[in-house]
């Protein structure tokens, strides 16, 4: 490890989890397609656990339609399987090689159990900021006993890293806001 403190590593690491969360978020459904709906099946062929994505070709020719072109024929009915397992809530209707997926309607029901599933994604977003948080701040109290920065300089990185931490906390807070609107209007 770099005798040095960089703010930036950290600030990176905490890019890197609203990047995921971002992700987490976007195959939840809203009543809309959206192939990233598809992104957390995974389905077991070839002696191994695989995204549906490896397998087909996905696509959305209506709003409420995703259409999978499956590659491999002997494919198909896994892929089927798996989006019936999944907890996605949607019936699959094979058609040769095509799979179809017609999203329906929300229900209010379904609303509030995915506002619950959002809300608990962001708690764990925040979470994982703040241990990026601590692990700066263990950093910091490891280099300042070693004597590698000074106690004023101590000070100025852990304003600066609960700075960093603050905003993006309120990140996450203002994705978990946009989304929920989006869950609650469709």
């Amino acid at each position: 490890m770099s005798s040095e403190f960089k703010e930036s590593d950290y600030s990176s690491k905490m890019d890197k989890s609203i990047l995921s969360l971002k992700k987490d978020i976007s195959t939840l459904r809203t009543g809309r397609a959206n192939i990233n709906m598809l992104d957390t099946i995974k389905v077991d062929v070839y002696g191994q656990l695989m995204p549906i994505e490896q397998l087909a070709t996905i696509s959305v020719p209506e709003a409420r339609l995703i259409s999978i072109q499956v590659w491999d024929k002997t494919n198909t009915t896994l892929i089927e399987s798996a989006i019936q397992k999944s907890d996605l809530g949607v019936n699959p209707q094979l058609d040769g090689q095509i799979i179809r997926i017609r999203i329906p309607d929300l229900t209010e029901e379904r609303r509030k159990d995915l506002i619950k599933i959002l809300k608990n994604m962001g708690e764990k977003g925040k979470v994982a900021i703040r241990n990026i948080r601590r692990e700066a701040n263990e950093d910091l109290k490891k280099k300042l006993k070693e004597k590698i920065i000074s106690e004023d300089s101590n000070k100025n990185f852990e304003k600066n890293i609960q700075k960093l931490t603050d905003k993006y906390i309120d990140i996450i807070e203002k994705t978990l806001t946009e989304k929920e609107k989006e869950i609650s209007l469709i």
